[in-house]
């Protein structure tokens, strides 16, 4: 089992920048729902967690961009895992297995919050000094990095 540290950080300069990203997670989020759903309204066919992913960095998304890779492509994946449950849901539903029948996944709200999740090597230990943080944190486009 893996556990999860949670940090509340009271520094106005991280703030705003740990806003953005996960900002341009809710906006990525969005976009992969939107474009599952009009491919599902067109063909009736539902697309998988690596189309999604092929999709969003071929047209440039700069959602997609501004965030880490591995990053945007975590809120994919957990966008194509909502329309397999759709589908897992729509499949019980047909067999009279469950009463009401399922909806496709909504939008998220416009202007939220969505949670990122980074890959451990996206992240450096560089160690306190002075009272710095200790974390480098790797943001997308061009790997800038962000050291809070």
């Amino acid at each position: 089992m893996k556990g999860c540290q949670q940090n509340l950080i009271n520094n106005p300069e991280v703030l705003p920048v740990l806003e953005f990203i996960c900002s341009e997670s809710n906006k990525l989020t969005n976009c992969g729902i939107y474009h599952a759903r009009q491919l599902f309204f067109k063909t009736k066919r539902f697309i998988n967690k690596f189309e999604l992913n092929y999709e969003m960095k071929t047209t440039k998304n700069p959602h997609y961009q501004f965030m880490h890779s591995q990053a945007a492509q975590q809120a994919l994946m957990s966008v194509a895992e909502s329309f397999r449950s759709f589908v897992g849901l729509l499949k019980a539903y047909r067999e009279n297995k469950i009463d009401k029948p399922p909806q496709l996944p909504k939008y998220r709200t416009k202007g939220g919050l969505e949670v990122v999740s980074y890959p451990k090597q996206a992240l450096k230990l560089t160690g306190e000094s002075k009272g710095a943080s200790p974390w480098i944190l790797s943001m997308g486009l061009a790997r800038r990095e962000f050291i809070p």
